[in-house]
């Protein structure tokens, strides 16, 4: 019985038929080499492709030398991309996949320091991305950037793309002159809906003109309701009824948020799903001609389903569903919808990565943006296959289990806990982060497939380890909370003065409930992570207060680059939590805390019942000095204590080298 029947009925559009209703959607990968796309993208859609999505949407190519936002964006007004284009678009076709190509400008929200050109707006007001302002557009400029997207759609079809996707989401260029707050000119391009439109028609019909009958074309669009200046769902499908009447627009992708509330632009797990199908259900209900994409939370062939027989949308995007898992299509379209790999929704290394200007991975799935270098997620049997301990039910541990075993080895893992996932499981209970228990489910299904064996409880000395006589030891012990609880930025006390007072907690023994806490806690965070923003979110919710110390500038540093900082602190805010920045902990008292001000020096006491210190683990390697004469691989935090990314990734290095 076919569990997704909507997802899996293909769909018509101009001269393709795509073969299912699930897009690997645009999004920036940044693997472009001297701006052009090589091997290392080629084999990122390539993977999509064969993993069975029915429309592929590559990387949105700035039109314009002034909308040049990253590093990693493909060469702007240049025929050079077409040959490099054609060499990559071809095998993704030939693996059944229609594919096309976003073209975008981002108006004022820019980035100078990639482009070194001004930013170009409607009424030049500042860039929500920069610091910068914008320069507001002569109408020849105007004409200028409507001929940039007409002869950037030509080169996708001289480079052999089924059609492209004109980008007006996000509060970009074109949604800049919809958008009355942002277009405040008293030409022919403002006031009336006809003018504020005008751009964006006149892109539409010179492209269908230029490309033909038979090249698709779609817009892409958001929805969001933060601030009342940006246009409403009801202003939005007006907007795009306009697009639709002409008969060019063949779909229209929504999502939610932009430059002006990341947070919703792609939502974390600290937001819900599914956010911009309110939207896509009224385009649904307006538009005549045009099919309707929902994006945005959509992260499962379940969301999908349910969205598209709900008649809310005709198709979905499901962009870190297919990072996370790149045979995501297959595996529905084969009615396993078990064997995926589910999106954790973190933002960590694909979001998080492109906001640093890298190319993207993704922290479940390493091989992202490897697939030139490791094959994707499909693996090469080993030579011969060997017996393979593995130490270790961590992320490290799992993956590299999980990757020898699929190679063909023989594989054991211990693991001292009664359950697998190490710290990594921990973090799946804090507030809404279950979808890391839903990937230990899905590493327990993967063992039972291919015949792992897990021994839970199961703590190993030495002496065990060479008894059991595997041909290779992998050792991902993990790491443990520094006992002395010492503190990056107070490096001249050592170990926390007052520590044996007790009542001071590693943010593990207050998830395994270890901790005994009464009344008021002081968290102190100093990574910035969700180790100690996560564990202070978690007692906020228990209804503790808290008071949250960090010796960054603001609380949850690391978790910016995802944008779960802003919808976790505000909620923590609500909770009543107080924070103190820029401050760290001089001593403990049993009672309460004594916290200096890193500015000025001075010092406050603050009353709490215990305190949770969130500094830098230590790493926990008990035997492998043990084992000498042995095939030992030490991974993972066993190496270093690192953030998780960096224990999959190594995890999946060593089962691929074994």
């Amino acid at each position: 019985m076919n569990s997704f029947p909507r997802l899996t009925a293909p769909l018509e559009l101009r001269h393709r038929t795509v073969r299912n209703r699930i897009t690997f959607g645009a999004h920036t990968a940044n693997m472009s080499v001297n701006g052009l796309p090589g091997a290392q993208y080629g084999a990122y859609l390539l993977e999509r492709a064969i993993g069975g999505a029915g429309m592929i949407v590559a990387e949105p190519v700035p039109v314009h030398r002034t909308g040049v936002l990253t590093r990693g964006n493909f060469l702007a007004e240049d025929d050079a991309v077409i040959p490099a284009f054609r060499a990559i678009i071809e095998p993704v076709q030939d693996a059944g996949a229609v594919i096309l190509q976003q073209l975008y400008h981002v108006g004022a929200h820019g980035d100078s320091d990639l482009s070194y050109q001004p930013h170009w707006s409607p009424s030049g007001l500042p860039s929500y991305h920069d610091s910068d302002g914008s320069h507001a557009m002569s109408e020849a400029e105007i004409e200028e950037v409507i001929a940039a997207f007409i002869a950037a759609a030509r080169r996708c079809l001289a480079a052999g793309f089924d059609g492209v996707e004109i980008w007006a989401a996000y509060h970009s260029l074109l949604d800049q002159f919809w958008t009355p707050w942002s277009n405040r000119r008293e030409d022919q391009w403002g006031g009336s809906l006809q003018n504020r439109t005008r751009l964006s028609m006149r892109i539409l019909e010179g492209i269908r003109r230029a490309c033909g009958e038979d090249f698709i074309i779609g817009l892409s669009v958001s929805h969001s309701d933060t601030y009342p200046v940006l246009n409403g769902i009801e202003a939005l499908a007006e907007i795009v009824s306009l697009h639709d009447e002409t008969g060019h627009l063949d779909y229209v992708t929504c999502g939610s948020g932009g430059y002006l509330d990341f947070e919703k632009l792609m939502p974390t797990f600290a937001v819900a799903e599914k956010t911009a199908v309110p939207a896509t259900e009224l385009l649904k209900q307006e538009l005549r001609h045009a099919k309707v994409q929902a994006e945005s939370g959509i992260r499962t062939p379940e969301n999908g389903e349910t969205t598209l027989s709900a008649g809310q949308a005709d198709l979905v995007s499901i962009v870190r569903g297919q990072i996370a898992d790149p045979h995501l299509a297959r595996k529905m379209m084969q009615g396993a919808p078990g064997e995926i790999r589910g999106c954790i929704s973190c933002n960590q290394m694909c979001w998080g990565r492109r906001s640093r200007d890298y190319w993207i991975s993704c922290l479940v799935n390493p091989s992202a943006g490897r697939e030139h270098q490791w094959g994707g997620d499909r693996f090469t049997p080993a030579e011969a296959a060997r017996s393979v301990l593995v130490v270790g039910a961590g992320p490290a541990g799992l993956e590299a289990a999980r990757v020898a075993a699929e190679r063909g080895h023989e594989v054991q893992l211990h693991e001292a806990a009664a359950q697998i996932g190490g710290q990594f499981f921990l973090a799946g209970l804090q507030p809404r982060r279950a979808q890391i228990l839903d990937l230990m489910a899905w590493y327990e299904r993967q063992f039972g497939r291919l015949g792992v064996a897990v021994h839970l409880n199961s703590y190993l000395d030495a002496q065990d380890i060479r008894q059991i006589g595997a041909d290779v030891i992998i050792l991902a012990t993990g790491s443990l909370p520094d006992e002395e609880a010492t503190q990056r930025f107070m490096p001249h006390l050592g170990p926390l003065p007052g520590k044996a007072l007790g009542h001071v907690f590693a943010p593990e023994e207050v998830l395994r409930r270890e901790a005994r806490i009464a009344g008021s806690v002081i968290v102190y965070d100093e990574g910035g992570s969700m180790r100690g923003l996560g564990t202070a979110w978690h007692l906020a919710e228990a209804g503790h207060e808290v008071t949250i110390v960090t010796p960054d500038a603001m609380v949850g540093k690391e978790t910016a680059r995802t944008s779960a900082d802003i919808p976790i602190r505000a909620r923590l805010a609500r909770l009543g939590a107080r924070f103190l920045t820029e401050h760290a902990i001089s001593a403990w008292h049993g009672q309460g805390a004594t916290l200096r001000n890193l500015l000025d020096g001075t010092e406050q006491e603050v009353a709490a019942s215990a305190l949770v210190m969130a500094t830098t683990n230590r790493a926990f390697d008990p035997v492998s000095a043990e084992l000498d004469g042995l095939d030992v691989r030490l991974i993972g935090d066993a190496q270093a204590p690192r953030q998780a990314p960096y224990a999959f990734y190594e995890g999946r290095k060593c089962g691929l080298e074994i």
